[in-house]
């Protein structure tokens, strides 16, 4: 268990190999679908392939292990202050203990110093996505929005917004 950031490092640079490591952080949760879990490594490939142009900004928080969770994050086009947070995952055995929380104070910490002052979440309304949806409300993120049957019937986007 990471008690504390002293046992973590944190890093906003991609590197090749953070592939790998961020494919099998989403595939281990066993909520995304395998689509899901191409997305995410396309917007590290993306951001690999055209740099800040990508729009993709990352934050990674490490071990000595290894990338134990990350966030992918980004401006919201034709906003002045607006971001998206894509992605946060932690490492499946690491989940509830305190990392994500630590690793999305880093993010927002970061967005703000690019000038955001909002950060827009969204997700799912089915029950797997509770937790993520707990998360997020202990984190002083707010539901903003409801669109129901958005994914697919019965299955309504939930957009949560915090203020920076």
């Amino acid at each position: 268990m990471i008690s504390n950031d002293a046992e973590l490092g944190y890093r906003e640079e991609v590197r090749p190999n953070d592939l790998a490591r961020v494919r099998e952080m989403v595939a281990s949760s066993g909520i995304f679908s395998a689509e899901e879990v191409l997305l995410a490594t396309e917007l590290v490939n993306e951001r690999l392939t055209r740099g800040p142009a990508s729009g993709y900004h990352f934050v990674f928080a490490e071990t000595v292990e290894g990338v134990v969770g990350y966030g992918c994050f980004g401006p919201i086009p034709c906003t002045t202050a607006s971001f998206d947070l894509y992605w946060i995952a932690v490492h499946n055995p690491l989940r509830r203990s305190g990392v994500g929380k630590r690793l999305l104070q880093k993010i927002e910490a970061s967005i703000h110093q690019r000038g955001g002052r909002r950060v827009y979440v969204e997700t799912s309304s089915r029950e797997i996505y509770r937790p993520t949806r707990a998360f997020y409300e202990a984190c002083g993120y707010q539901r903003a929005a409801v669109l129901e049957d958005f994914y697919s019937p019965g299955d309504t986007k939930l957009i949560y917004v915090k203020v920076l």
